[in-house]
């Protein structure tokens, strides 16, 4: 009983690529009935159709850093965030094509060659107007460097005994002057 079982479900037809080129040769030929019979033998469950048990091909992950995403569209270069150095003031002097109208160069060349987008790029830069407003202590420890306080070296256990000492020697003291 098992091993009929077992030939009526490697028999079933599940999908048409089971049947192979039978169902294009029946519509080629004519033949409806064939072809409706075979349709009929088909499971009705569509999941279990040809095309909803494709092979599953792993892709490789793609590189979608900037720089390759820049090469990929042929993109120029990332328009930098701040002058690298003081002889490059000399490219922002765009004055001449303004004055002229020709905004359309000005754009071109902007795109081909991106101009840095501020001058500085110092977090810890503070404007000399501002600087001069603030205290000549707070000056200092811009110059330096040091923004932080530096801790000093504390030895809690000896303050305490200290402390401790001072109370018990301030107590005898008070005993003795009453007395």
């Amino acid at each position: 009983m098992v091993t009929v079982v077992a030939k009526v479900e490697n028999n079933l037809l599940v999908h048409e690529l089971q049947l192979g080129e039978q169902l294009g040769e029946c519509v080629h030929s004519k033949r409806r009935s064939d072809f409706a019979l075979m349709l009929a033998m088909l499971t009705e469950d569509v999941r279990d159709h040809s095309q909803f048990a494709l092979p599953v091909v792993e892709e490789q992950p793609r590189d979608i850093s900037t720089e390759a995403l820049r090469k990929e569209f042929h993109l120029p270069d990332e328009a930098p965030l701040a002058l690298k150095n003081d002889t490059q003031i000399q490219e922002f002097n765009q004055a001449e094509l303004v004055h002229d109208n020709q905004l359309a160069s000005l754009h071109l060349e902007n795109a081909i060659n991106p101009k840095p987008l501020a001058f500085r790029d110092d977090k810890r830069h503070v404007p000399h107007q501002v600087m001069t407003n603030t205290t000549t202590h707070c000056q200092q420890k811009h110059r330096t460097g040091t923004g932080q306080v530096s801790r000093m070296a504390f030895n809690a256990k000896g303050w305490l005994d200290a402390v401790k000492t001072s109370m018990v020697k301030s107590a005898q003291v008070n005993v003795h002057s009453i007395a």
